[in-house]
């Protein structure tokens, strides 16, 4: 082994040399190099060698009269709190949750509430669970003053009470000033980014309690988590231009499509929204809440049913064979197949004048649906074929019987899509494919997309269908990057809050993966914060003098993070004399 320098340029443009560790070693027959530790800075080594002499020689053996060596007194994580305190500056979240929530006697709300939001995206767990993070992680108000944890002694729940109580009294405040925040950042992201309001994406999700919930949201619905026994409450986020400006929570059995009218009459009240071209999927489509649209002047680029639509045959019936067109192949695609599937739109008479009908045709889509009816087609044969043995064997005689075993297995696995049965007078049972098994089979790989607006180009008005998929994604992260479900909270106030401070964690974390995509760094967000997490706030001693506190450099990853969100100054303010910590 052997050290080795290197020559490193800052964030500020200065040049630092490092010292490194280096081991050769042979592979394959050649000589190779890999570094066996990163001693840090070389200026600093050198201040720091008469004692790394004295250690490696034993403090007995060798007394230079040097100053001992330095006893480190904590290590935290301070890079992901130092990006979220960064990301909260530059939308200016600071002054509009102070507006919003006012201040209190000891430590301003709007700081409990960063506390909320930055341990919900970096370490998302419960309230309970936000005083074991900060005992690991430096998390400071903006005065500089670091958030430490209070415990109960020889005690179950150990996280003391009146902690937990102002955690859960930032939620309520944050609850009652939801809607002047919410505002206040759609303006806010407006100016920063210059975007269209006009376009208004639109989506539905639910997420579960353990436990019994509040009475008043907490119901069984259909559930999208695979949890029907749970109760839920429905999630409805409204974004523009990729950005969450608004969400929307109802009890678990609200129905999809009677939540449209109310979310257009909040935009227009709240957010000063003149016309709008509503974007929404298949579950938000009724020929109300068209005609509601078409009433209020606003417009509409929605996904419509393929099987429960009596026009579809008919629409189908008047595909052109020479005026398809073709759709842009996604980068993925290109790059996942050297012959990419091919995704084709054309555009059919609706017979409504007010209404234009778009199919889109797509392979891969077709490819999906094929594999998966064919997986439903081959479960439900063999189940009727099971029953039909049972009935030839005369285990099963009854008619009515024989009726509702056929009737349950249809209706598992989609299988009434695909065949129907007959029972003779003798009471055989016999099964086919069903009538409608052909247009299952036209159907596959379309899918319908109306819209009403005139002048727009059928290449728009599909990737505006497919930017849906942004709103989905959302809800991926709210629901297991940044943990909403399940929910805890047994007070309907508090449970809006936890979805309300997802939501905000949910808009940082947009915000940092755009400060990503502008530096042209191929990293997610989540990978952000974890390379974040080797930048460390680090308090040391040397005898017989006061503490002093430093910030690590962090890996080569952190240190890119930190120069696209436009950190030069990685050092948390100075608290004031003698008030260094806050609860």
């Amino acid at each position: 082994m052997y050290p080795r320098t290197v020559k490193i340029r800052s964030t500020n443009g200065t040049v630092n040399e490092y010292v490194r560790v280096v081991e050769a070693f042979r592979e394959d027959g050649k000589v190779k190099q890999r570094v066996v530790a990163d001693l840090g800075r070389k200026d600093l080594l050198v201040e720091m060698l008469p004692r790394l002499q004295r250690l490696l020689a034993g403090d007995q053996a060798l007394d230079t009269g040097e100053l001992p060596d330095p006893r480190v007194v904590d290590a935290s994580t301070w890079g992901p709190v130092l990006a979220v305190r960064t990301l909260f500056d530059q939308l200016g979240l600071w002054k509009v949750l102070d507006e919003a929530l006012g201040r209190s006697k000891d430590v301003p709300l709007a700081d409990r509430a960063f506390v909320l939001v930055a341990h919900r995206l970096i370490y998302p767990t419960s309230e309970r669970r936000i005083a074991g993070w900060l005992e690991t992680d430096f998390v400071c108000d903006r005065n500089g003053r670091r958030f430490v944890p209070k415990w109960h002694q020889h005690r179950r729940v150990r996280v003391h009470s009146t902690q937990l109580e102002a955690w859960y009294r930032t939620l309520d405040q944050l609850y009652r000033a939801k809607e002047r925040i919410e505002v206040a950042l759609y303006h806010r992201l407006r100016d920063l980014f210059s975007f269209r309001p006009d376009l208004v994406l639109y989506d539905i999700t639910s997420t579960y309690f353990e436990g019994t919930g509040p009475e008043e949201v907490a119901k069984h619905g259909h559930s999208r988590d695979g949890k029907p026994r749970n109760v839920q409450v429905v999630v409805g986020v409204v974004m523009v231009a990729g950005w969450p400006i608004a969400h929307h929570v109802w009890p678990g059995n609200r129905m999809d499509h009677t939540t449209v009218q109310d979310v257009v009459r909040d935009l227009n009240t709240r957010f000063g929204f003149g016309r709008i071209v509503f974007v929404g999927d298949r579950g938000m489509v009724t020929a109300e809440n068209l005609e509601a649209l078409k009433r209020a002047g606003h417009g509409f680029v929605v996904g419509l049913n393929r099987r429960r639509n009596p026009k579809l045959r008919e629409w189908l019936a008047r595909l052109d064979a020479t005026k398809w067109t073709d759709c842009p192949v996604g980068i993925n695609a290109q790059e996942r197949k050297a012959d990419p599937p091919r995704t084709r739109a054309q555009e059919v008479a609706s017979d409504d004048p007010g209404m234009r009908v778009f199919i889109v045709d797509s392979d891969e889509r077709r490819e999906y649906e094929q594999a998966m009816r064919q997986r439903s087609m081959e479960r439900t044969r063999r189940l009727l074929e099971k029953l039909t043995t049972r009935v030839r064997a005369g285990r099963l005689k009854s008619r009515d019987k024989i009726v509702r075993a056929a009737e349950r297995i249809l209706s598992k696995n989609h299988g009434a899509r695909y065949y129907s049965y007959t029972i003779s007078a003798e009471g055989a049972l016999t099964f086919s494919e069903c009538e409608s098994f052909e247009q299952e089979k036209q159907i596959e790989g379309k899918y319908v997309i109306a819209t009403s607006e005139k002048s727009m180009g059928i290449l728009d008005a599909i990737a505006l269908y497919k930017d849906l998929a942004n709103v989905e994604a959302a809800y991926r992260q709210l629901k297991d990057v940044l943990s909403m479900r399940p929910i805890y909270h047994q007070v309907e106030p508090r449970v809006k809050a936890h979805i309300f401070v997802a939501t905000l964690a949910l808009l940082i974390q947009r915000l940092l993966h755009q400060r990503l995509r502008e530096a042209n760094i191929d990293c997610s967000p989540c990978r952000a914060i974890e390379a974040l997490s080797s930048v460390r706030h680090v308090t040391f001693r040397l005898d017989g003098q006061e503490p002093r506190s430093g910030i690590s450099a962090g890996s080569p990853d952190a240190r890119r993070v930190l120069k696209a969100l436009g950190v030069t100054n990685p050092r948390p303010p100075a608290p004031p004399e003698g008030a260094e910590t806050v609860m």
